[in-house]
């Protein structure tokens, strides 16, 4: 297939691009700058020059494709409803192009949703919200699953919080880079409550199998671990900075953390099971623990 990715130079469509060439496939990746139009062509990857905001230029390169799948996002945690909006509209832009003719649309989603929509539960595949519904990014989420009634093979791609592995400047590194900063490595409350996590080659494989094989209209879940103690990630944390580990309460912790405190709060333990069965996944790579166990979290 010719795949059209948008985010292909970043986190997680770096590790995409070489498994989705290596599988036989075409990429054209979407490039907002000449650095990143750069790395593409290094990698092999055609190109479309543009940004997300750029509807037009979306409907036309996934017109030219056989399938897409949708990475890019502008994580700015200052106006995160603007994102989301952002967001829906580059999706629908995508979706029109392609309404009616089976192709494959892949987008991404965050397992820290759940919390939200189901207190309390366990997260699986089949939870959704109502239309409407205040929360981040629900709305792409419903307007892809909803072209799946017209013609399009959508699935949803829902990251655990820690897409883990090296050069990470995600919210693990945020949580490294604050404890070298305050000099403890902190959390918050009792820190039962726990993150999901997912290797970053885990969760690339898993984009390539959904653009391949997801049935249509179907989540799932890129969380290779249900959940890990976000205590247990401190003591790694201090352990290897050789810094005290100490609990916080959930007042001092917007002052510790800034805008980390709300994700670090998250309860979020999340099931892959229907994931597993619908598109065959079985993550290989080390789980969040290992991963920070080998060193180079700690190296800059």
């Amino acid at each position: 297939m010719r795949i059209f990715v948008t985010g292909a130079s970043g986190w997680i469509g770096s590790a995409l691009v070489p498994e989705l060439l290596d599988a036989g496939h075409e990429v054209v990746g979407l490039a907002r700058s000449d650095a990143s139009e750069a790395r593409l062509k290094a990698a092999g990857v055609g190109v479309h020059r543009g940004d997300v905001g750029d509807l037009d230029g979306l409907r036309e390169a996934a017109a030219a494709a056989d399938g897409v799948v949708h990475l890019a996002f502008n994580h700015d945690f200052s106006d995160y409803a603007a994102a989301g909006e952002a967001d829906l509209r580059a999706v629908e832009a995508i979706g029109a192009a392609i309404e009616g003719t089976g192709k494959p649309f892949v987008i991404t989603s965050g397992t820290a949703m759940l919390p939200m929509l189901a207190p309390g539960r366990l997260g699986t595949e089949d939870i959704v919200a109502e239309p409407g519904a205040a929360v981040p990014r629900v709305a792409s989420e419903g307007a892809v699953l909803a072209l799946a009634e017209r013609g399009v093979r959508t699935s949803v791609v829902r990251l655990a919080p820690s897409v883990h592995g090296r050069g990470d400047k995600g919210f693990v590194a945020r949580m490294v880079e604050t404890a070298r900063e305050k000099g403890v490595s902190a959390f918050i409350g009792d820190g039962a409550n726990r993150w999901p996590g997912v290797h970053r080659l885990d969760a690339a494989h898993l984009f390539r199998l959904a653009v391949e094989s997801a049935p249509a209209g179907s989540v799932l879940h890129g969380a290779a671990e249900e959940g890990v103690p976000v205590r247990d990630i401190a003591e790694v944390i201090g352990r290897h900075l050789d810094l005290p580990v100490e609990s916080i309460t959930a007042e001092q912790a917007p002052e510790h953390f800034g805008f980390l405190a709300a994700i670090l709060s998250l309860d979020n333990p999340t099931s892959n099971a229907l994931t597993r069965k619908r598109v065959e996944w079985n993550p290989v790579h080390p789980g969040l623990i290992a991963d920070l166990e080998e060193g180079h979290y700690f190296n800059g």
